[in-house]
């Protein structure tokens, strides 16, 4: 299920002069799926601007190499 098809698929109930939204657990977890790519491929376009604006340089666009990036992880 798509972000869009979870958000059709919420009803709407009144409770206490409230307008309540109400969908599935399921819609729900598809629906943070589909906004955590959302924002993935964000990040990943802003990476990639930053990276054709270096030139294609990698470590001038901030990029740390794979092996330094594990060592840094290791030493938290």
């Amino acid at each position: 299920m798509t972000g869009l098809e979870a958000l059709q698929s919420v009803q709407f109930v009144t409770a206490e002069g409230r307008r309540i939204a109400v969908l599935s657990a399921e819609d729900w977890e598809a629906l943070v799926a589909w906004l955590e790519t959302v924002e993935d491929v964000g990040i990943a376009g802003h990476a990639l601007a930053e990276l054709r604006a270096a030139g294609g340089d990698r470590e001038r666009a901030g990029w740390l190499k794979w092996h330094r990036s594990a060592q840094e992880e290791a030493g938290r």
